[in-house]
């Protein structure tokens, strides 16, 4: 089977040196994020990367923000190295793949790998904006994050990459008013997708059962704006020990995507709003016929004991059609069970430029899993690029699910 063009729903990039400097006010962009160029190592500080300086470390290039060295880590650029050197340790642009950070080399990169779309989530601000959300000064902050989408929906996505980059912007996760007003300010300049955190506590904000959030869900509704949470957007991967490998967070990465999917279900948001639609980024999808079912069955079984009449009147599983989505790089198991998530809510994904990236065999990985589920030619668009252009209504560039 010839495979159509792919759209991947969750890619990354890293931001350019320009972006604060040339968007943000005047008034702002002396204290605003900036490159420096320092010698240093790695060092994890309030879950952030930043620089441990080192006169006899190599050179990294990091942002110069609230009082820290934000580096740019290897892993997080993981293409522009071999296998052997993607490990964390900080960079500067010089080692980088153009694609990372320039928009014509990124479009070039798109067109190796079969890809007509993507949509890409931040880096120094990391996956929901947690950078700003936890900076001093609040005001300059809420600057930064309108200096962001700016430079997302005009400069990256913009010219030649309109329709082909597609506008995620950032919202200032600690007031709810205001982030509904950054989404109706971006939605009016051609943006409809927000990220947002599988898991507001772990960021010390209110959780989605509380009423703090409904300014925001009204204004993604009025506006069409789709929710994606990506994996680690709360700071934090699951682990079970201070002395567990690599591997063991690596094999939990699902669990973020997992709670939030059932906070969602079971906090009545996608009841009370009708048209909402969330996307769980990176989190794969072999695991959500089973929380379906202990969710459904849980439900009825405990009837009013299970605390949520007041929030859901139905199955649980029945918010899932149209209004849930998961993303796949490499998922046999969820393609396999496809019946029972819904083939209507499988994305694909390329994950450029990070560590688990696919790029540029992409096309090569998809065909392997669309050959081990058996799926025809029209699941095979409906992975490929159908879903994402009905969930993010792509639309409005053109695109025709169809084709």
């Amino acid at each position: 089977m010839e495979l159509p063009r792919l759209i991947s729903v969750d890619d990354h990039v890293i931001e350019p040196e320009h972006v604060w400097r040339e968007n943000l006010p005047a008034r702002y962009r002396e204290a605003g994020p900036t490159i420096v160029r320092r010698r240093g190592r790695s060092a994890v500080r309030n879950k952030a990367w930043v620089l441990a300086e080192d006169d006899s470390a190599d050179w990294a290039d990091c942002w110069s923000y609230d009082g820290q060295l934000v580096t740019i880590e290897r892993d997080l650029a993981a293409i522009s190295f071999p296998p052997e050197s993607r490990q964390a340790g900080p960079a500067v642009y010089d080692e980088l793949r153009p694609g990372c950070y320039q928009r014509p080399a990124r479009l070039a990169d798109m067109d190796v790998n079969q890809t007509d779309a993507s949509l890409c989530f931040p880096t120094f601000p990391r996956f929901c904006g947690q950078t700003f959300l936890e900076a001093t000064d609040r005001e300059l902050a809420a600057a930064c994050i309108r200096a962001y989408n700016d430079w997302m929906i005009d400069d990256w996505c913009g010219d030649e990459a309109h329709g082909r980059l597609i506008p995620l912007t950032l919202i200032p996760l600690w007031d709810a008013e205001l982030a509904a007003e950054e989404v109706r300010r971006c939605a009016a300049k051609g943006s409809h997708a927000i990220c947002f955190t599988e898991s507001p506590p772990d960021l010390d904000l209110p959780s989605v059962y509380t009423e703090f959030w409904e300014p925001l869900w009204k204004a993604c509704e009025e506006t069409s704006t789709v929710v994606n949470m990506h994996i680690g957007s709360s700071s934090k991967f699951l682990t079970t020990s201070a002395d567990a490998p690599p591997l063991v967070p690596i094999g939990l990465t699902h669990e973020s995507a997992e709670r939030a999917m059932v906070d969602w279900i079971c906090s009545g948001i996608l009841e009370r709003y009708q048209s909402m639609k969330m996307v769980l980024s990176e989190g794969q999808a072999g695991w959500i016929p089973f929380v379906l079912e202990r969710l459904d069955r849980s439900k009825a079984q405990w009837g009013p004991g299970a605390g949520v009449d007041d929030r859901i009147s139905k199955a649980p599983s029945s918010y899932v059609s149209g209004r849930v989505y998961a993303c796949i790089f490499e998922d046999y198991t969820g393609l396999a069970l496809r019946d029972r998530i819904g083939m209507t809510q499988l994305m694909f994904e390329t994950d450029y430029p990070h560590t688990d990236s696919t790029w540029p065999h992409s096309v090569d990985v998809a065909a392997r899993m669309v050959a081990s589920a058996g799926l025809d030619d029209k699941e095979t668009r409906m992975l490929v690029r159908a879903n994402a252009i009905e969930c993010y209504g792509l639309e409005r560039y053109g695109f025709d699910p169809a084709v």
